[in-house]
């Protein structure tokens, strides 16, 4: 084996490059955006470091506001319901369609809603789902678990779920449940049904009739004499055989809280006190619940499960600052995005923008293509799509893959717009229009709604139902003109000669974006041989 001896220390580099050297080196003097940074013999001043450290400070808090907002969100709408005297297993349900007084993010008066948010704090629960409803089902992380449903393995015939929470070690039934494994102790459900004849009144029923939440009683309804004998998976005593009969009979129905007109505020904070929420959140959930990235921006701002959350002065200075620059940053993402990520849907020269239509349901790939060979996974280049997530988490309540599989007939597309066709603002003292070409492809029907840029909830006005469509509830149904195209209307009053349906109220003073939904979307949506106009200011 060959060595080499240096006797002199000066040698062993002298085949390194002064630019080598220079560029592993730090100066004794740093001019940077934080001001200069001074290092004497290679080690940081004491003002240099209380710089840097406020600095990084500041990029932790940053990063822990928007890689956390998916679960503050979800935490913020069940404050939101506890505030109104919502508990958990109640059911939220908007009998006559939810309108602008309940928050919601980009929720609309299209369906009748559903939403709960349930309880595994004391172990596993049955959620029983109605027929003709559908539905998704989110961690309190934001992370998908199932779709309940039209979607789901049920396909919408109903059925029972059984959600069991991490940690749990009891017996759990043989058969008769679709049962899901979850990593947080909480869960939202969020459901639709429809207008049947432009009446949500069976809907309503329906869900009343069909919706049930209870707890799991281990040994009954999924687990036969059989196994009860040979391993020993029994009922609570005293077991009879009454006790065993009583297992078939249905539970009572949840609570339900009629949520029509309801002041519920499920949007999160965009102050300091976010990380507040955030903290409540971390410290509800196990501390495995939490991705570890996520984990580590939260924990290097002082948000750590098991550990008071105190911020100095000085911390909370920099909280607010960071909460600021986050929400500002968010909101650029979603309403501003760059062409180079893939979210301007119909290209770059429009302004319909969807971003889980090109990341997918968890961010990291396209949705597979579906062909008459199958689903073909697209390419995923293994890196998560961070800022059309926080696209989605801005603008959004829930995830699935259903909000992104290409699936004509299945489930529901939308397409955002926060800026007309020349890229400005919508001003809700102006006046505006969007023509849909013939064949809009929905086989269930269409809708244009109107959302309030600040709440990012309905455009509360005097209309009540900032929306128009196909649909003639809750507001009449949009009237096509001869040649086949429907045209909708926006702005402050109703155009002279505009149909009632055709126009959708805005507000003076506030910003407004629309999305347009097209329920059991067709094929031409997919392949965009279909695509509507882009919004236009009418002079």
């Amino acid at each position: 084996m060959l060595t080499r001896e240096w006797s002199d220390p000066l040698q062993r580099t002298a085949s390194i490059s002064p630019r080598a050297v220079e560029s592993i080196s730090t100066p004794e003097r740093v001019e940077t955006h934080l001001g200069t940074l001074e290092f004497p013999l290679g080690v940081p001043t004491e003002e240099t470091a209380k710089r840097v450290y406020d600095h990084v400070d500041h990029v932790r808090a940053v990063s822990a506001f928007l890689d956390a907002y998916s679960g503050v969100s979800l935490w913020a709408a069940r404050r939101g319901f506890q505030e109104a005297g919502i508990q958990d297993n109640d059911v939220l349900l908007f009998s006559e369609f939810m309108d602008p007084k309940s928050l919601v993010l980009t929720g609309n008066a299209d369906t009748v809603y559903f939403i709960s948010f349930l309880d595994l704090t004391e172990g596993p629960l049955v959620v029983e789902v109605p027929p003709v409803a559908l539905c998704f089902l989110n961690d309190m992380w934001f992370r998908w678990v199932t779709d309940p449903g039209m979607a789901g393995p049920d396909r919408g015939a109903g059925g029972k779920y059984l959600f069991v929470p991490p940690g749990h070690e009891g017996p759990l039934p043989e058969g008769g449940f679709f049962t899901l494994q979850t990593r947080t102790t909480r869960l939202i459900l969020g459901g639709r049904a429809f207008l049947e004849g432009d009446d949500p009144k069976p809907a309503v029923e329906r869900i009343k009739e069909g919706l049930r939440i209870y707890r799991y009683i281990p040994g009954y309804y999924g687990t036969s004499i059989g196994e009860i004998v040979t391993g020993g998976t029994a009922p609570p005593l005293p077991w009879t055989a009454q006790t065993w009969t009583a297992a078939l009979h249905r539970p009572d129905p949840p609570r339900f809280v009629d949520g029509s007109g309801l002041p519920v505020n499920m949007v999160p904070p965009a102050d300091a006190t976010y990380f507040d929420f955030a903290s409540e959140l971390v410290h509800d959930q196990p501390a495995e619940a939490l991705d570890p990235e996520i984990a580590g921006a939260l924990a290097a701002v002082g948000i750590v499960k098991g550990r008071p959350f105190e911020p100095d002065a000085r911390m909370r200075e920099i909280l607010a600052e960071a909460a600021a620059v986050g929400n500002a940053t968010a909101r650029t993402l979603a309403c501003s995005p760059r062409p180079a990520e893939g979210a301007h849907y119909y290209g770059t020269s429009s302004r319909w923008l969807n971003g889980l239509l090109v990341s997918g349901h968890e961010f990291l790939a396209p949705p597979a293509d579906i062909t008459d060979r199958g689903a073909e996974p697209r390419p995923n280049d293994g890196a998560r799509k961070l800022n059309l997530r926080s696209w989605w988490w801005y603008v959004g309540v829930g995830i699935s893959p259903a909000f992104t599989a290409p699936l004509p007939g299945v489930g529901s597309q939308y397409v955002f717009s926060f800026t007309d066709q020349e890229g400005r603002a919508f001003d809700g003292c102006n006046y505006y229009r969007l023509v849909l070409p013939p064949d809009i492809p929905a086989a269930k029907f269409w809708s244009v709604t109107v959302y309030d840029n600040q709440t990012r909830s309905m455009l509360d006005t005097p209309q009540r139902f900032p929306r128009a469509g196909s649909q003639a509830y809750p507001t009449p149904a949009a009237v096509p003109s001869p040649d086949g195209t429907t045209t909708v209307h926006f702005g402050p009053d109703r155009p002279d000669s505009v149909p009632e349906g055709n126009w959708i109220q805005t507000t003076p003073g506030r910003g407004w974006f629309a999305v347009l939904r097209l329920y059991s979307p067709l094929q031409p949506f997919f392949d965009k041989t279909w695509r509507p106009g882009e919004i236009e200011a009418v002079h």
